[in-house]
C-alpha cells in the first residue's frame, strides 16, 4: 500500500466530531495461500487505520480467506505485517467473510445491503469506502476460487446509487490492470471516486520483496 493510499484512506476517515459517524468501509484481500501474504496484510493494516480515525467497527466489514497469518511458513505465527519492520495488523482485525465466503456473489450482495450477517447499513447521507487489494487481468478483479468482473461491479454501483445506498463513494483497487474496472465504464455523475494502483493494462507489483522483506532480521519469504 503505497503513500497516495493511504493518503486517500486517511482523508476518507479523518473525524472532526464526536458524534459516530456515518462513515461505512468495506476491505476485501481477494486471495489465499501463502504467497499472497501481503494482500491480507493490507487489508487488515487498511482495517487498524480505519479503526484509529473513528470509524466503527460495526460500520467496518472485512473480507478475507484468513490463511496466512497462522500458516506453517509464517516465522510469525499468528502475525501479519505490512512493511518492513513494522507493527503486527493482524492483532485486532475482525475478519467477517473468511474461507469459502470471500465470494464475489458475498461481496455484491454485502454492497446492496443484503443477508441476514454483517452487511452495509448506509443511506443517502452515508460515505462509503471500498478497499480491494489482489490480483487482476483487463475487465476483472479475482477473489480465491472466482472472478468479479467489470460489468457486474458497475451494475452493482448503480443499483446502490439507485437505492440511495451512499452521498459519496471513494474506491481503491490493488491489482494488476485494475484500472480497467473503471476506465470507459464508471459515469461522473453517481459521486464515486475511483482510484487504483493500476492503469487498464500495467501491472501492480508487490513493494517489500526479497532482501527487504524483513521483520526483526527475520525474513518473511513470502
Amino acid at each position: 500500500m503505497n503513500l497516495t493510499a493511504l493518503f486517500f484512506i486517511v482523508l476518507f476517515v479523518t473525524v472532526q466530531s464526536t458524534e459516530k459517524p456515518d462513515h461505512w468501509v468495506i476491505l476485501v484481500a481477494g486471495s489465499k495461500g501463502f504467497w499472497n501474504y501481503r494482500h491480507q496484510a493490507d487489508i487488515c493494516h487498511a482495517y487498524q487505520i480505519m479503526k484509529d480515525n473513528g470509524v466503527p467497527e460495526d460500520q467496518i466489514i472485512v473480507f478475507s480467506f484468513d490463511d496466512v497469518a497462522h500458516d506453517s511458513q509464517n516465522p510469525f505465527p499468528g502475525k501479519l505485517f505490512n512493511k518492513k519492520d513494522g507493527h503486527d495488523v493482524y492483532d485486532g482485525c475482525k475478519i467477517d467473510y473468511r474461507g469459502e465466503d470471500v465470494t464475489p456473489t458475498k461481496f455484491l450482495s454485502i454492497l446492496r445491503g443484503e443477508g441476514d450477517g454483517k452487511t452495509l447499513k448506509s443511506d443517502e447521507n452515508s460515505k462509503v469506502f471500498i478497499n480491494f487489494a489482489d490480483h487482476g487481468a483487463p475487465g476483472l478483479i479475482a477473489f480465491p476460487n472466482d472472478e468479479l468482473y467489470a460489468r457486474d461491479f458497475h451494475k452493482t454501483l448503480h443499483e446502490m446509487h439507485s437505492a440511495k445506498k451512499y452521498g459519496e463513494m471513494t474506491i481503491y483497487i490493488e491489482a494488476c490492470e485494475s484500472g480497467s474496472m473503471f476506465q470507459d465504464i464508471l459515469e461522473d455523475n453517481i459521486n464515486v471516486y475511483a482510484t487504483t494502483a493500476a492503469d487498464p493494462h500495467e501491472s501492480s507489483w508487490a513493494y517489500y520483496c526479497a532482501p527487504d522483506d524483513t521483520v526483526d532480521g527475520v525474513s518473511i519469504g513470502s
